[in-house]
């Protein structure tokens, strides 16, 4: 690990000034960042620890929703009663992610920017353009059985780790951020995460100096709610294909319905071609195996990787008609 130096601001203003310097980075639990330090991959000058900052609240919203402070660890966040009872995809997606021990050190801001898990942007002695651009994409003629099916590029096939940030885009989430200029803006979850292109180290539409405040959850979406994740093994392990799902159905018809798809892309990967296939249909294993097929319809496998689309397609069948039952 390199040598830097630390502060730790008092308030959300003092901490957006202090990371606007050359080679600062923000350090809330450290689950993602300080790992990627001892290993040289991320190399901060100066850590801005924004842990102890007034942003842990979980609070009721006018409209019915809520907002979640960037500070709020996980185990709060999938233990709150109001998220498990209005929002159980996110309760769900949070316990699935992490084991216990991380889930009450890792915040809602810093899982959201967590980075990818691609083991050759973890071994420096690759090609990763997300790590060093221009240096190529190991993954691509690589072992590649963990990487994207959906939205890849030639410069990069990595895929985004988090679970929560799956479910928060099946509830159409807001992510609250705040400049050193003291504005806030809102951006949807959706368009907060960029695909690869040819910059796939560009991950966000995050500023310099931006920092995440909250997050915005809208009234809670009629219909059941479910979160699937398939991975190697049942204790903590990242997901392999996970699929959150909001449905809601009226006299056996699907009436409403929202999917996102994780393990599978650069972004947690709302699916709006799997939502119009079967908005209008009976609410049947036919339907979702319609949807299922309009979802992967632009997938490609990169050969090892290749089980991940007819995985992805069963998932989501799955996930769709339980979630049905439930709604």
């Amino acid at each position: 690990m390199r040598p830097f130096t630390y502060e730790r601001p008092t308030d959300a203003q003092a901490a957006v000034t202090a990371v606007s310097t050359a080679g600062a980075k923000f350090i809330s639990g450290g689950t993602n960042l300080l790992d990627l330090m001892k290993l040289d991959i991320e190399h901060p000058s100066h850590l801005v620890d924004i842990s102890r900052l007034p942003m842990r609240a979980i609070e009721e919203l006018p409209d019915g929703g809520l907002r979640i402070g960037a500070q709020a660890v996980n185990s709060d966040v999938a233990a709150d009663a109001r998220v498990r009872t209005r929002y159980p995809v996110l309760s769900q997606a949070l316990v699935s992610g992490a084991s216990g021990q991380l889930r009450n050190k890792a915040s809602t801001g810093g899982n959201l920017l967590q980075r990818t898990r691609c083991p050759y942007f973890y071994d420096t002695a690759a090609g990763c353009n997300k790590r060093s651009p221009g240096s190529g994409c190991s993954a691509i003629g690589g072992f590649n059985r963990i990487h994207a099916i959906l939205g890849a590029s030639d410069a990069c096939i990595a895929t985004h780790p988090s679970d929560m940030a799956v479910a928060m885009t099946a509830l159409e989430a807001e992510i609250e951020l705040l400049d050193a200029d003291g504005s806030v803006r809102r951006v949807v979850i959706t368009d907060f995460y960029r695909l690869p292109g040819d910059t796939p180290h560009i991950e966000t539409v995050l500023r310099s100096g931006e920092m995440i405040t909250g997050v915005i959850l809208p009234p809670p979406p009629p219909g059941g709610q479910l979160y699937r994740k398939v991975r190697d093994r049942a204790s903590y392990e990242f997901a392999l294909v996970s699929v959150a799902a909001v449905v809601s159905t009226d006299r056996g018809v699907v009436s409403d319905v929202r999917v996102a798809f994780g393990g599978v892309a650069h972004k947690p990967w709302r699916s709006f071609e799997a939502e119009a296939a079967l908005v209008g249909r009976p609410a049947t294993m036919a339907a979702y195996r319609a949807a299922a097929q309009a979802a992967m319809r632009d997938a490609v496998g990169q050969g090892h990787n290749d089980f991940k689309i007819e995985l992805a397609r069963r998932t989501l069948c799955r996930t769709l008609a339980q979630a049905a039952r439930s709604s």
